[in-house]
């Protein structure tokens, strides 16, 4: 790879998963560059064409979804393969409305390095991809949507799960269980903020699309 040519744009919110995968590739002698949201990844993009985009979907400003259909939109950017890296949309559904908006590769976390090594280097041989015609916005709000509302009740039901076995035990596990209720009800106000502004988005597109 042509490190003064070429680049892999990681867009990942969580500082650690970000410097385990920045730290490997670059290790590997590729070029990095980092982006914190989907908001920043999409800046690089438009500075420098990556090779590759190994992206979260759960992030603020802009989450991988919105990231992949904007880099669909856009004819010049169509091409470029995106990797999914996630721990919260790992259903049968979930990976196929993620192929169905354009990404190339699917990765549930914890990453298997080796695994992420051999995808990077599968689609940096076999470049460029046909460019990937994007959904319509209407089909791909409403599936936005639909794949919000699931991981939202599944986040409730984890909650009520959690809550329930905190009042039922009074062992030294209850710190932990704590934290995990603390993160689940974080990562259940971020949801429903997605799924506002997604249902706002669906709003505004006329009725005729």
């Amino acid at each position: 790879m042509d490190a003064e040519k070429n680049y892999l744009l990681i867009v990942e919110d969580d500082p650690d998963i970000l410097k385990l995968l920045d730290t490997t590739l670059a290790f590997k002698g590729y070029r990095v560059v980092t982006a914190r949201n989907g908001k920043e990844g999409l800046e690089a993009v438009h500075k420098e064409r990556p090779r590759i985009v190994i992206a979260d979907i759960m992030m603020p400003k802009l989450d991988g979804f919105g990231l992949v259909h904007r880099l669909r939109l856009d004819p010049a950017t169509r091409d470029i393969p995106v990797i999914f890296i996630t721990a919260t949309y790992v259903t049968p559904e979930d990976k196929d409305f993620a192929l169905s908006i354009g990404a190339t590769r699917f990765i549930q976390k914890p990453v298997d390095l080796d695994e992420f090594l051999k995808i990077v280097a599968e689609l940096l041989k076999q470049g460029a991809l046909p460019a990937t015609e994007p959904l319509k916005e209407f089909n791909f709000y409403d599936g936005y949507r639909i794949r919000i509302e699931a991981k939202l009740a599944q986040k409730n039901k984890q909650i009520a799960r959690d809550e329930h076995l905190l009042k039922t035990r009074e062992d030294e596990g209850n710190e932990s269980l704590l934290a995990s209720l603390r993160l689940a009800r974080d990562e259940r106000e971020e949801l429903k903020l997605l799924l506002n502004q997604v249902r706002e988005q669906l709003e505004k597109i006329p009725k005729t699309e």
